[in-house]
């Protein structure tokens, strides 16, 4: 896959490092920032000196044939206009941009040419948010645009499912446990598996459905 990285900040950097060294794309990465953009590049990605706003620079470091971009400067408004370039001017396929200032969450859509917005404030505030409410279920991963979850729960020694077999839980429609771990063993379940208290669960469900899903189990 072609990748376009604008902006060799401490996010640009470690991204383009390891999107190279999975040896399954070829990066780009565009840096206004003289010193930034002279230091020492790892194997396998070009980096330009440049301003990434403007459009011509963008087609010299191959905005036109490149499957992402991902617009990761420090500036919401130079990401922004990014974004929209690539998607409106160069036809990306798919566009991340990075959000410094929650406060401009909402200028991040489609209309300005961003298909994914990343913002580090408001992924630590959800992790907070759903290790505060949720206990011991941990979400580890989001799917389907974030609307299906990968969980992870730990029964406790009170959990009403302990003792009881997976086919006796009454779990929210549309949710399943999908492997047990349980002393280093993972345990593939059936309805005739028993549950034991410190067993550890990970179950698919929808994100509306995790408190409901938690419920059951506690």
């Amino acid at each position: 896959m072609n990748v376009l990285v604008i902006g060799r900040g401490r996010t640009g950097s470690a991204l383009s490092k390891a999107l190279a060294e999975s040896g399954a794309h070829r990066v780009v990465v565009v840096e206004s920032d003289e010193s930034r953009a002279k230091e020492g590049a790892p194997e396998g990605v070009r980096v330009v000196w440049a301003d990434g706003c403007d459009p011509a620079v963008l087609e010299e470091a191959g905005a036109r044939n490149s499957d992402l971009v991902v617009a990761a400067t420090g500036d919401d408004e130079d990401n922004l206009v990014i974004a929209q370039l690539a998607k409106m001017h160069f036809g990306v396929q798919r566009v991340i941009a990075r959000v410094n200032n929650p406060l401009n969450n909402w200028l991040y859509t489609k209309e300005w040419g961003v298909d994914v917005a990343v913002s580090p404030t408001d992924i630590i505030t959800r992790i907070i948010e759903e290790e505060m409410s949720l206990g011991d279920l941990v979400t580890l991963l989001k799917l389907q645009h974030g609307e299906v979850a990968l969980v992870e729960i730990k029964l406790g020694v009170d959990s009403q499912a302990s003792g009881k077999t997976v086919a006796d839980l009454t779990l929210p429609k549309g949710s399943v446990i999908v492997a047990i771990m349980r002393e280093g063993e993972v345990i593939v379940p059936g309805g005739p598996t028993r549950l034991q208290a410190n067993d550890e669960l990970l179950a698919i469900t929808s994100v509306e459905k995790e408190n409901e899903l938690m419920r059951a189990l506690q």
